[in-house]
C-alpha cells in the first residue's frame, strides 16, 4: 500500500523541532517561502535555532519574525536582505552569521544531499570567506575548499504535491527548495495544491517523494512583494 505522508497541521511538523536544531528554509527573498511552517515555528517553543536560507526575509514576514522573537542563534546565508532586525542583531553581535556566496551556499547544500565530502571553488578566494579554510592551486587558479551542508530539518515550499511526497515547483519558487529537499534528515513540504496520486505529470516532478517525509496543504498565503517598483503616473496636459 502507498504511504500517505500528509499531515493535518503545520504545528505537527514544528513540534518535532527541538532547541538547537538546524533547519533549512527554502525561499529566495520572500518568494517560495514555507509560510505556514514558519508561522508554526514562531508559535512553537524551539529556540537557539540555526537557520540555513538564502536571506533573512522581512521584519514582519518570514525568517525576520523568528529573529525578532529571539528564537535564532545562528544564520547560514548569502544575503542580508531588507530585514532591519537581522541588521541590528548582526551589528550588535547578538546573532552569529556564517556568510556564503550564493552559488557556494547552493553547492554546499547539493553536496550535502549527494553525500559528497566537499568541493573546491575559486569563489571567495582572497576574501574573508576563505579565512581558516583549505586553499589549493588547481589548473592555475586558487580554490577554496567548502564543506557540505545538511540540516536536521528542511521546511520547503512547492506548488503542487501528492500524498506520496512527489513535488512540483513553480517558476522562481523552485529556487533553494529543490536542493534543500535532499539535504536534511527530515523534510516537510508545504504545498499550495494537494493532488491525487497520478495527478502530477511524471516529467513535472522536480522532487521525488523518496526525499520527502511529510506533506502539508498550506493556506492563506500572503506572498508579499519585497520591493514594489511601479512606473510613475504620466503628467496630464
Amino acid at each position: 500500500m502507498p504511504v500517505n505522508k500528509t499531515i493535518a497541521t503545520a504545528a505537527e511538523a514544528a513540534a518535532r523541532v527541538k532547541d538547537g536544531a538546524t533547519i533549512l528554509l527554502g525561499g529566495f527573498g520572500v518568494c517560495g517561502l514555507p509560510e505556514n511552517l514558519i508561522l508554526a515555528l514562531l508559535d512553537g517553543g524551539a529556540k537557539d535555532l540555526t537557520l540555513v536560507s538564502n536571506n533573512a526575509g522581512l521584519d514582519d514576514f518570514g525568517i525576520g519574525t523568528l529573529l525578532r522573537a529571539g528564537r535564532v542563534r545562528k544564520m547560514i546565508m548569502s544575503y542580508g536582505g531588507e530585514c532591519k532586525a537581522f541588521e541590528e542583531m548582526t551589528l550588535t553581535k547578538t546573532l552569529e552569521v556564517e556568510w556564503n556566496p550564493q552559488g557556494t551556499l547552493a553547492e554546499r547544500l547539493r553536496a550535502g544531499g549527494a553525500g559528497i565530502g566537499g568541493f573546491f571553488t575559486p569563489t571567495g578566494y582572497g576574501t574573508p570567506i576563505a579565512e581558516g579554510k583549505e586553499t589549493r592551486l588547481i589548473d592555475g587558479r586558487w580554490m577554496v575548499f567548502e564543506k557540505p551542508l545538511k540540516g536536521d530539518f528542511a521546511f520547503i515550499k512547492a506548488y503542487k504535491g501528492d500524498e506520496l511526497g512527489n513535488l512540483e515547483y513553480r517558476k522562481t519558487a523552485r529556487n533553494f527548495n529543490q536542493v534543500m529537499a535532499t539535504a536534511a534528515n527530515y523534510v516537510v513540504a508545504e504545498v499550495e495544491q494537494l493532488v491525487e496520486i497520478g495527478g502530477l505529470h511524471p516529467e513535472h516532478i522536480h522532487t521525488p517523494g523518496i526525499f520527502v517525509d511529510a506533506v502539508l496543504l498550506g493556506k492563506s498565503y500572503k506572498k508579499p512583494i519585497e520591493k514594489l517598483t511601479v512606473r510613475k503616473a504620466a503628467a496630464h496636459v
